[in-house]
């Protein structure tokens, strides 16, 4: 690119940037209309072509809608994915664990799946939350559940660090049996439930009889899975399982922080929160050793993103490649129905019409299914994007909200280019009949 236009393109917002790409993937559709069009006037002839076949017609526009629909449609949901998770690790600056798979134990303490994971010491707890630039250091204990929802055994600071400093109803728990809820947990203020030991099919409902948590308070909704979590002390966890409480004798009944190292059971995870940026570089610096490691989630679900990126252009080739396929299909019927056409077309040319015009009938006529499908086609995209966002949703308790924008409209628009490209295919065809026998039918 040559450095004038070079500096031209980079002086341009990233809003004018997308915008002049639209235009220039579109631009060869619309030049190749005014060349073909060029002199006449084959709108009118189209308009009743478009009626007489009106059936046909709209079977080609929605063949095309749906494939154009589906393919941005799926293109945007994995473009909403990203930005989902990505939301759903905003709260988690730094997770500190026992060395092993940084994708497993993100996928544990971040989004709440199940894993079997080595435990951290008192000791090491005690070394983090008295590290220089630790505002907040949070045990997160996990392993039980209440009809599906996972019960986290942590502290105040936490619950207060992942509501954005304040509950949308009630209080925060004070006492062992009291907790708090996600936004989406089917449980009210002051209802009582009874823990399982294990989470999903292998719960065991009767794990835990006789340890019954109140409901004091709800967090606001977050879209992410913390959203159907049910939040109570770490103390009560490590109680429950018959185990110390984190606290030296006498002092059982005092929750949270400093925890007595030698009786402290031991946490999967441990979330670190500095006030400080580059105070959490130097804190992962820190706590990546043989007994622990640390990792910043957003970097590893940058690399997952990243390989989603590769995936997100196999996707795009394959839905451009799909729609050109079935837009051939389409082409390939067009040109089977150019033979009911053909008397029509064969007496226009022995009346005198110039072989352009008929030329510019079919394939304005072509042009025309194209480009209507491609606009209902981005209606179609909006609609499977919403639908599919909710079902993902539900699946991952993991907000989704995917939409088209820019990039789906640019695929839009180089698939409608190449396809009424393709449009001169049965428009050539057409003019190939012979006209004498067009007309003896």
């Amino acid at each position: 690119m040559p450095e004038a236009l070079s500096d031209f393109w980079y002086a341009l917002s990233p809003t004018a940037q997308d915008a002049l790409l639209f235009a220039l993937l579109l631009a060869p559709a619309i030049l190749l209309g005014l060349v073909v069009v060029a002199g006449y006037r084959p709108f009118a002839l189209v308009r009743a072509m478009l009626w007489r076949f009106r059936w046909t017609s709209l079977l080609f526009i929605l063949l095309i809608a749906v494939s154009v629909g589906i393919g941005v449609g799926l293109i945007a949901q994995e473009r909403g994915l990203r930005q989902g998770t990505a939301r759903a690790a905003d709260k988690f600056d730094l997770i500190v664990t026992a060395p092993g798979s940084e994708v497993t134990m993100m996928l544990a303490a971040v989004y709440l799946q199940p894993s079997d994971v080595p435990l951290l010491s008192g000791r090491v707890f005690n070394d983090i939350a008295g590290s220089e630039n630790v505002s907040l250091a949070a045990p997160i204990a996990f392993g039980d559940s209440f009809e599906g929802a996972p019960v986290i055994g942590t502290t105040a600071g936490f619950v207060t660090h992942l509501s954005s400093g304040a509950l949308a109803e009630g209080r925060m728990f004070a006492e062992h049996e009291e907790a708090v809820a996600g936004a989406r947990v089917p449980l009210a203020i002051g209802e009582t439930f009874t823990p399982a030991h294990g989470v999903g099919p292998s719960a065991e409902e009767d794990g835990h009889q006789g340890h019954v948590y109140r409901i004091v308070g709800r967090m606001p909704a977050s879209g992410t899975p913390w959203d159907r979590a049910i939040l109570v002390p770490v103390e009560s966890v490590w109680e429950v399982h018959g185990l110390a409480s984190g606290h030296a004798p006498g002092s059982e009944a005092r929750l949270g922080p400093p925890f007595d190292a030698d009786y402290f059971p031991g946490t999967p995870a441990i979330l670190v929160h500095a006030d400080q940026l580059w105070a959490n570089y130097a804190l992962r610096s820190q706590f990546t050793t043989a007994e622990t490691m640390a990792f910043f989630p957003g970097a590893v679900l940058a690399s997952l993103h990243a390989l989603l990126g590769d995936v997100r252009q196999v996707m795009s080739v394959m839905a451009v490649v799909t729609q050109v396929l079935v837009t051939a299909g389409v082409l390939t019927g067009l040109i089977i129905l150019m033979r009911l056409f053909a008397r029509r077309l064969a007496l226009l040319r022995a009346l005198g019409a110039p072989r352009r015009f008929v030329f510019a009938v079919v394939w304005s006529y072509a042009a025309f299914l194209i480009g209507a499908g491609a606009l209902l086609g981005i209606a179609v995209g909006f609609a499977a994007s919403a639908i599919i966002s909710r079902i993902v949703t539900a699946r991952t308790d993991i907000l989704i909200r995917a939409s088209l924008s820019w990039p789906e409209f640019q695929l839009v628009a180089g698939f409608v280019s190449l396809t009424v490209l393709l449009a001169l295919v049965p428009a050539f065809l057409t003019l190939a009949r012979p006209v004498v026998k067009d007309l003896r039918g």
